[in-house]
């Protein structure tokens, strides 16, 4: 089959904003760290051009550049002591992977306003399915020069595209080719390395003669099959909408959305959280409706100047009550670090639940039954876990193993699992079978005893020694041999039988210790180890 066929059917379908900052860390340095920025720069207003560098094979290599950098002749990759001899006035600042990719994240949440399935396009970008969403704003081109001057107020350099398809708005934006007739012959004109193949396949198709996206869709796709693999196949279809890949958003569609637009920016919060706590009464009713309740709500607080400020809140039980989620949200405002700042004013709105359970009706007793205690304790849980975060208040949950350390899980407390059995207590008058006190993980102990798989006589522990008056035992307990690598301790290997055994010391004290291995068919000399304290 001859890939020549116009592609006009798959872009009336689907329509895409790409968005590319070239100048990203460069940009968010210069934003978020005016102070490292003025002090590279010998102060406000200083020249030279920016790099920013990373160590590649013992060497330090420019990764980004701003523009004046480029003009000069620099170029990614090149040593900063080849830098530096070029431009002696160079401004250098280290790589920060991790503070580009929250501030891309910041990005893509900022430009949700425009749709909700914006996905990040690493390395630097965003793509925005605008499907059905440009009408609001006057059409595309409107809606992209409205984003693309709310991002460049902000400070940020920035690219954009349209197409029919994901990957062609992806390559228009990094790959411009100059005016066309139509976005089909655009895409044909772009070079073959905006397919986003390998190194390798790109050298070896520029070889071949094919030089254009152009020269590939006139071959056979048979052929560039046989001869550059079924990858430059499907990179090709999906470039000029003959193919579909699925756009993952960054976060996934709500259960319920809200949203509230102000003709004029408002610069008053306590006015955005009166109109906040109308619109959580909203999604009440529209949880109500689906015999629902919210566990999870996030309000964006989107800023005229291009920000968007995230709060999210999480429940241990399923709630649509508009007053207890505006107390948590204000327990959330409350807990920042920075307050919350309307700056030139907020223009926009929005409430989410991401996450939403079963939530029946519940009859209460006329004094305050078991509900209205568990519903207290819930409320508390949340509290808590908004004000010292969410994996400091804990509770344990059963799990099914029988490896002692792995009977149970701490887990976040807002985290709800189905309810599960513990096991059973043993009976009055009996001696416990595990202690109180579990060591994780277990501690090595030096043991002495008679036969190299006998019970043990005295162990050495923390540079005591313990002489054994008593012990019970073993209870052998089998490794879990489906999960290899499993329950290693402290260098040993997995997979190893352990044989516990209930001591008592000559000051009456009492332990539990194992031996980690079978002598002789598992271990050559099996170690020893102390699990837990009895009371």
């Amino acid at each position: 089959m001859i890939m020549d066929k116009t592609v006009q059917e798959a872009t009336d379908r689907r329509r895409y904003l790409a968005l590319w900052f070239p100048f990203l860390p460069i940009d968010r340095l210069r934003i978020a760290r005016p102070d490292l920025w003025a002090t590279k720069a010998g102060g406000a207003g200083g020249e030279g051009p920016a790099v920013v560098v990373e160590q590649v094979r013992g060497a330090m290599r420019l990764a980004t550049l701003d523009a004046d950098a480029l003009a000069r002749g620099l170029t990614p990759g090149m040593t900063l002591a080849d830098a530096r001899a070029r431009e002696p006035a160079l401004r250098v600042f280290d790589a920060d992977p991790h503070g580009d990719q929250d501030w891309l994240e910041r990005l893509c949440d900022g430009c949700t306003r425009y749709t909700p399935i914006a996905a990040l396009d690493s390395p630097f970008g965003l793509i925005l399915d605008i499907t059905g969403c440009a009408h609001l704003w006057g059409g595309e081109e409107v809606l992209a020069r409205d984003a693309v001057d709310r991002l460049e107020r902000h400070g940020m350099g920035v690219r954009h595209a349209l197409a029919g398809t994901a990957e062609g708005a992806h390559a228009l934006c990094r790959f411009p080719a100059g005016a066309a007739a139509d976005e089909n012959a655009a895409l044909r004109r772009l070079p073959v390395e905006a397919l986003r193949l390998e190194e390798e396949s790109a050298v070896a198709l520029r070889r071949a003669g094919l030089r254009t996206v152009g020269d590939l869709a006139a071959r056979p796709a048979s052929a560039l099959a046989a001869r550059f693999g079924e990858e430059a196949v499907d990179a090709l279809g999906n470039l000029l909408g003959l193919g579909r890949r699925p756009l993952a958003p960054r976060r996934p569609r709500p259960v319920v959305r809200i949203e509230r637009r102000f003709a004029e920016p408002i610069g008053s919060t306590a006015f955005a959280l009166r109109t906040l706590e109308e619109m959580a009464a909203e999604a009440g009713e529209g949880l109500t409706e689906r015999g629902q309740g919210g566990r999870r709500f996030e309000a964006v607080f989107f800023r005229s100047d291009g920000l968007a400020f995230p709060l999210r809140v999480e429940t241990s039980l399923p709630v649509r009550d508009a007053p207890t989620i505006m107390r948590l949200v204000q327990e959330r405002i409350d807990g920042l670090s920075d307050p919350l700042d309307p700056g030139f004013g907020f223009d926009m709105l929005r409430l989410t639940v991401p996450q939403a359970e079963p939530m029946a009706p519940t009859q209460l007793a006329l004094e305050g039954g078991e509900a209205r205690r568990g519903e207290g304790m819930a409320a508390l849980v949340d509290r808590l876990s908004i004000r010292a975060g969410r994996n400091r208040i804990q509770r344990l949950h059963p799990n099914d193993s029988h490896i002692p350390e792995q009977a149970q899980l701490a887990l976040p407390a807002v985290e709800s699992r189905a309810p599960a059995h513990w096991p059973s207590q043993e009976e009055k008058g009996d001696p416990p079978l595990r202690p109180l006190h579990l060591f994780d993980p277990p501690q090595p102990v030096e043991v002495v005893a008679e036969v190299p798989d006998g019970p043990p006589h005295r162990f050495r522990w923390r540079r005591a020694l313990h002489e054994i008056i008593r012990f019970e035992g073993p209870e052998r307990i089998a490794p879990e041999w489906w999960k290899a690598k499993d329950g290693a301790l402290e260098g040993e290997s997995a997979g190893l039988t352990r044989d516990y055994y209930r001591v008592e010391d000559a000051r009456g004290r009492r332990y539990w210790i194992f031996r980690h291995g079978l002598y002789g068919t598992e271990a050559a000399h099996p170690g020893w180890y102390i699990h837990g304290l009895f009371a």
